[in-house]
């Protein structure tokens, strides 16, 4: 096989399983918590899902894991289109993992709160509660922070895939657009909430297109065979 193809498909592998963990983690268990602003009700669910949220800490650290993972695999497959651009898509990667893992810690420490008595004891129900609460909303509002980086590093990598003649121009293109548009949906979160529900499920599908199309690509394509 082209010792490219190969790079690439290990490179498609990761970015499924980044996926896979991701969407595991903050998609299917971080909104099956949290309610917000309803302290009460964000502790019931974490006790009576405490397994679930356990896992969902320990998927968290896997798709980290895998995502630095995959910036580097990248990184050797890119690397001689532009040096520099692929470096700075390494370094956004490694910033949004950092964000993300402090994150887990968060998620980690609400679910302690809300399990060990000892809390309760010492703060009250209702201090207990809202701590937990507070946890999860540094949770959440972190993610939203680490998502400057998710999104960002799309930008670089669409560059080098536009650039690099190993993908479609298309591909390329619409991974920059999909980093516009997590730019979009970060930036309204914080700015307009109420904007923010009504667009959010509209304005991610452009990135996500974008990076399942990427997925796809490299796992079944790899990268276009180049002419002699």
């Amino acid at each position: 096989m082209n010792p490219n193809k190969k790079t690439a498909r290990i490179a498609g592998l990761l970015y499924l399983l980044v996926g896979i963990f991701g969407g595991f983690a903050e998609g299917f268990v971080e909104p099956k918590m949290y309610v917000v602003g309803n302290a009460v009700a964000t502790v019931a669910n974490v006790v009576s899902n405490a397994g679930l949220v356990r896992l969902g800490v320990v998927s968290d650290l896997l798709d980290q894991t895998f995502f630095v993972f995959l910036a580097l695999v990248l990184y050797t497959l890119l690397r001689d289109v532009n040096r520099n651009v692929a470096r700075v898509m390494v370094i956004l990667v490694a910033l949004a993992v950092g964000i993300a893992c402090l994150n887990t810690i968060f998620e980690f420490e609400g679910l302690r709160v809300a399990t060990d008595p000892s809390y309760a004891l010492a703060l009250g129900t209702a201090g207990s509660n809202a701590l937990v609460l507070l946890l999860l909303d540094m949770q959440h509002y972190g993610l939203l922070v680490a998502q400057i980086f998710f999104g960002l590093w799309l930008a670089p990598l669409g560059y080098l895939a536009y650039r690099s003649q190993m993908f479609p121009k298309w591909l390329g293109v619409l991974l920059i657009a999909g980093s516009v548009c997590y730019i979009i949906d970060l930036l309204t979160a914080f700015l307009a909430p109420g904007f923010s529900q009504i667009i959010h499920s509209y304005i991610v599908i452009p990135s996500a297109i974008a990076e399942v199309s990427m997925v796809l690509y490299l796992l079944i394509v790899g990268v276009r065979t180049q002419k002699q």
